[in-house]
C-alpha cells in the first residue's frame, strides 16, 4: 500500500442530554457518523473534548454511537474531558503513538486542569522529544488538542496553547515532522510554516466562526511524505 488514510473528528461535546452549547450535539454527531459509516478509511482519531461535562454516561453515549464506524478508533483528551472517566470508557482506544506505513502519528497532551487554554509541560515536551528521536518512521505527524498558531478569526487566541514557541523549537530539530493537527477552536483552517502543514479540525457539534455546518477532516498519508486532506461539511 502506498498510502494510509485516517479521519479526524473533534470537539463532540457530548453530554448526558442532547442539548449542549446551544445545539443538539447528539444529533450533529450522528450526522457525521452516518456519513463516516459509508466512507472508507483506516483509522478514526478524536482529538479531544469528546464530552462536555466529562460524565461516564456521556462517554458511554459516544461509544455506543461510534459502533457504526468500521475502522480502528483512537481518542485523546481535551480540556472538557474528565481523564479518569475517559480512560474508563475508552481504555482500549487511548492514542499515544500510531504507526501508519512510513508515517508515525505522535500525540502530546496540552490540557491544563481546570483551564480552557493549553500548555505543554516540560515533562510532556521531553516525552515528545524522546518519541520523535526514537521513531523509526520516515515521517511524523503531531496531534494535540490546542491551536499552536493565531487563528485569524473571532476565536480568542488566549484560549489556545500558551507556549507554542517551545513546541516550534522542538519541531525545528526534526525535519521529518510534516504536519501538526489540532481541534479546540471549532473551525477549519490551514496554516503553513516552512514545510510544516498546520491544520485545524472543525467540530462535530458547532463551529465558533460563521460556518453553520458540522464536519470532519479526512487525510491521506503517502509513502513519499505527501499529506493530502479535505474537509467534509455536513
Amino acid at each position: 500500500m502506498l498510502h494510509n488514510t485516517f479521519v479526524q473528528i473533534s470537539d463532540c461535546h457530548i453530554d448526558d442530554n442532547p442539548q449542549s452549547m446551544g445545539v443538539n450535539t447528539h444529533l450533529n454527531l450522528n450526522r457525521v457518523i452516518n456519513k463516516l459509516s459509508n466512507t472508507k478509511f483506516d483509522n478514526l482519531i478524536i482529538s479531544g473534548d469528546l464530552a462536555n461535562s466529562g460524565t461516564i454516561k456521556s462517554y458511554q453515549i459516544l461509544k455506543k454511537a461510534l459502533k457504526k464506524i468500521n475502522s480502528d478508533i483512537w481518542v485523546m483528551p481535551g480540556n472538557h474531558d474528565n481523564i479518569e472517566n475517559l480512560n474508563t470508557v475508552f481504555s482500549e482506544n487511548i492514542l499515544d503513538k500510531l504507526l501508519l506505513g512510513k508515517w508515525e502519528i505522535i500525540t502530546i497532551d496540552s490540557v491544563q486542569e481546570n483551564k480552557t487554554s493549553g500548555i505543554l509541560t516540560k515533562k510532556n515536551l521531553e516525552k515528545l522529544d524522546l518519541d520523535l528521536s526514537t521513531s523509526k518512521a520516515k515521517y511524523n505527524l503531531i496531534i494535540l488538542h490546542h491551536p499552536i498558531v493565531p487563528m485569524n478569526s473571532n476565536w480568542d487566541d488566549s484560549l489556545s496553547l500558551e507556549n507554542p514557541e517551545e513546541l516550534f523549537t522542538l519541531i525545528s530539530k526534526y525535519p521529518k515532522i510534516r504536519a501538526v493537527l489540532f481541534g479546540h477552536a471549532h473551525q477549519m483552517s490551514e496554516f503553513k510554516q516552512n514545510n510544516l502543514q498546520i491544520i485545524s479540525c472543525p467540530s462535530t457539534a458547532i463551529q465558533f466562526d460563521e460556518e453553520e455546518r458540522v464536519g470532519f477532516n479526512s487525510y491521506t498519508l503517502h509513502d513519499n511524505g505527501k499529506l493530502e486532506y479535505y474537509t467534509q461539511w455536513i
